[in-house]
């Protein structure tokens, strides 16, 4: 599998009653292939996986399968903190038509070096392609640089997704090795993509599909100065879609937009007014609303 560009880290929308709003799903899905992006993962972080239960799981992930219709790649995130329940996740949607799985580092229990090595080879000797998820801020520790390089020589591991915060974590990866490296983080994006990273799983392209998209190509061609442009124009987005905890601003941006309800899972709730009054003068201020 190759991975390049931009891959939306999809929301999922529900209903009032807190059910998954598979209607509003569909129509996410459409509209980030018409404007341009190369893949989505649907169930990781931004969509708000710890609350979805295991057929939602699965079904959301199907269902987004479905209203792509082999137009791009997708990554589904089937990641968890027990080996065995990844491992059953992403055996559930193993012939779905999914192009890779993204395993986020287990958190909470905070495995020794040996134990990373084990439970991520053990989902990629399932067969799919696998993208590692280094996220020390919500996984609790990262994946070590050496537990990295002895993953990337196994087939079916296909990239790592980074994001530490570190641009110099791109360059320490691929200096040891030739894993290929995907932003984890959008305000990186630009100078990850400089020092060698591929692309990027994005936040932000929820709500500006085509001007992320746009700014990866341009920076993956070495037009930096016209994606440093849009990288400037996309910046108040990238940096207020955190004023709050993910996807909480994200969400309520796209309520904005009403492309989906302004709803979330327990014990996710809606932003403060502050925040809501940030997030709509940016809205306002890049034509958004």
């Amino acid at each position: 599998m190759t991975i390049s560009g931009t891959y939306t880290a999809l929301v999922t929308p529900f209903n009032k009653n807190g059910s998954v709003d598979y209607t509003a799903l569909r129509d996410l899905v459409q509209w980030q292939i018409a404007n341009g992006v190369e893949g989505l993962v649907p169930v990781g972080t931004t969509g708000e996986s710890p609350t979805l239960n295991f057929n939602e799981h699965v079904k959301v992930i199907e269902a987004t399968v479905e209203a792509s219709a082999g137009k791009i790649q997708i990554i589904a995130g089937t990641g968890a903190n027990s080996t065995s329940e990844a491992l059953e996740l992403t055996n559930a949607v193993l012939k779905s038509g999914i192009d890779a799985s993204l395993q986020v580092t287990p958190y909470y229990n905070r495995p020794n070096s040996e134990g990373l090595y084990r439970h991520f080879a053990a989902v990629a000797d399932l067969g799919l392609p696998v993208v590692l998820y280094n996220v020390p801020g919500r996984a609790g520790r990262e994946i070590p640089l050496d537990v990295v390089v002895r993953l990337a020589s196994h087939a079916k591991v296909a990239a790592i997704k980074e994001a530490a915060g570190s641009v110099d974590r791109v360059s320490a990866i691929r200096d040891a090795c030739e894993l290929p490296v995907v932003s984890g983080d959008d305000s990186l994006t630009l100078p990850m993509i400089s020092v060698g990273a591929c692309g990027v799983i994005s936040v932000a392209s929820n709500v500006m599909p085509k001007e992320v998209s746009t700014m990866v190509r341009l920076a993956l061609n070495n037009d930096f100065p016209a994606a440093r442009e849009l990288h400037r124009a996309c910046y108040p987005l990238f940096r207020d879609l955190f004023i709050d905890t993910n996807p909480v601003p994200v969400k309520t941006a796209l309520a904005m937009m009403n492309r989906t309800g302004p709803d979330f899972r327990l014990p996710l709730c809606e932003p403060t007014e502050r925040v809501r009054e940030q997030l709509s003068r940016t809205l306002r201020s890049l034509g958004l609303i």
